[in-house]
């Protein structure tokens, strides 16, 4: 890109989270995220261009230099921080602003700082050759895998039932979403096929923010927030049908819609559970901590399968990560609480002890020698409370998965050998890239609001007595030809 050359009409609106805005070039495989901020702060922007330099420079580092560490470095793409046209970031903002949603527009684009990170468009690889079919690329929210075994945990109903299940009956009860999503983290992260196809079947049902599909860079199926509208499932099964009518030497357009989602998801879980490089299995069974007691799954249908992910996969790097979080919130809170009294005593001590960075290897051994046991000290409390905000960015990431039809494979090339991996069980077969994003470091002030957010995720579930339905959702329109089936894999 000419960055004295940009022109917003080479840009589109692509998306936007909590705190950044995204734009894809309609050419380049290319995207540009800006930072949001407060509308109420629209005439004074909050911070100088050097903060949002800085901020952003923070993103790239703590993804190379931390993330890209604990979760491998062929799944992540850092980017880098550009300076853009002051002018082309005005005309960009009053283009984009009609397309986006309303329940966003409390929060404006940064027009001042010209600062914004670019990253290749992971929803439209460039592999793809524009005359060939497109591919599809799924995006996946997988939240937090694991249930805690802390001593710290207050409250039992922590350590049986998955944060995901109990904080769905809160978000519906403050009307964030109208449904529950019946989906549980735990079955994803089991390892086990069975369990695996159960999770994304209920991704499908109800996706909220947590899943998301891509068809030659365009989102074909996901869900509003707060909105009542079903979704089209009949137009999502006209979207796969022809990367799938091939399968098991079945040439014909008859497929049934149950087969079509079976196949679709069959592929998903292999490219979850591919790793490359035939890494070993960690064995999860032994674990207490594998089940989740909201999961409508029955535990009877575990035949004789794996139980553990490949050591090699992304969801096992995933939650290797997350389980670094050792002490629950509830036991990190007090030594945040000493962390914060000590800097109020000595406020230098911010930066000796990297509050809010640099992200560097120092930072990275701080997190990684940390002793096992508390010595009382301001530095346990700060390695402790860094392993969580590292945690909680595991717990908070987005896993893309792209797909292309294996007989569209280009030539070799260094930049785009992930796309090597070869799933092909059975036809049709998709070479597949896996990608990590949404790798954002989390403040080390937003900890009390993460105790705030938990107690109140506990009490809303154990007021409403986790009343979970018999069976699954009833099928929404349209959905009545495509129940799918149980069979083991």
């Amino acid at each position: 890109m000419e960055l004295d050359k940009m022109d917003e009409n080479d840009w589109k609106y692509h998306g936007e989270g909590n705190k950044s805005l995204v734009v894809s070039h309609v050419q380049l495989s290319r995207v540009l995220r800006l930072l949001k901020y407060p509308a109420e702060d629209s005439e004074n922007p909050p911070q100088t261009a050097e903060q949002a330099f800085r901020q952003i420079q923070n993103i790239v580092d703590f993804s190379s230099n931390v993330m890209s560490s604990l979760l491998g470095e062929k799944f992540i793409h850092s980017g880098e921080v550009v300076k853009l046209p002051l002018e082309f970031v005005r005309q960009l903002s009053i283009k984009v602003q009609h397309q986006r949603p309303v329940w966003r527009c409390d929060k404006v684009m940064d027009i001042y700082s010209g600062c914004a990170l670019c990253l290749p468009n992971l929803t439209s690889p460039a592999l793809h050759q524009p005359t060939h079919t497109p591919p599809l690329c799924i995006e996946i929210k997988p939240k937090c895998g694991f249930l805690p075994s802390s001593k710290h945990v207050s409250k039992d109903i922590k350590t049986k039932v998955c944060r995901f299940c109990m904080h769905q009956h809160y978000k519906v009860a403050n009307g964030k979403w109208k449904r529950r999503s019946l989906y549980c983290p735990l079955d994803l992260f089991s390892g086990n096929r069975q369990r695996m196809h159960f999770a994304i079947r209920h991704l499908i049902e109800e996706p909220q923010n947590n899943f998301k599909i891509f068809k030659g860079g365009q989102c074909i199926y996901s869900s509003k927030e707060g909105s009542d509208d079903s979704l089209d499932l009949n137009s999502l099964l006209h979207h796969l049908r022809p990367y799938f009518m091939f399968g098991n030497n079945r040439i014909n357009c008859h497929m049934t819609s149950k087969a079509v989602l079976n196949d679709f998801i069959q592929v998903l879980v292999n490219a979850l559970l591919s790793g490359g490089s035939g890494g070993g299995v960690t064995d999860r069974r032994g674990e207490g901590r594998s089940f989740c007691e909201a999961s409508l799954f029955n535990r009877e249908r575990i035949r004789h399968g794996s139980q553990g992910l490949p050591s090699d996969s992304v969801l096992f790097r995933i939650l290797q990560t997350q389980m670094l979080d050792t002490l629950d919130i509830e036991g990190l809170h007090p030594l945040y609480r000493r962390v914060e009294q000590h800097l109020q005593d000595f406020p230098k001590e911010r930066t000796r002890l990297q509050i809010e960075g640099p992200y560097n290897e120092d930072f990275l051994e701080k997190l990684q020698k940390c002793p096992t046991e508390d010595d009382g000290s301001v530095e346990y409390a700060v390695s402790k409370v860094h392993q969580y905000r590292v945690a909680m960015t595991a717990k908070d990431c987005s896993i893309m998965v792209a797909l292309v039809p294996s007989s569209e494979e280009e030539e070799d090339d260094d930049g785009q050998r992930r796309f090597r991996d070869f799933l092909s069980s059975r036809p049709p077969a998709f070479s597949c890239s896996v990608s990590i994003l949404d790798l954002d470091p989390k403040p080390f002030d937003s900890i009390p609001r993460q105790l705030r957010l938990d107690q109140k995720i506990v009490s809303c579930y154990l007021r409403t007595g986790g009343a979970l339905p018999n069976g699954s959702l009833p099928p929404l329109p349209g959905r009545e030809d495509c129940t799918l089936l149980f069979h083991p894999v």
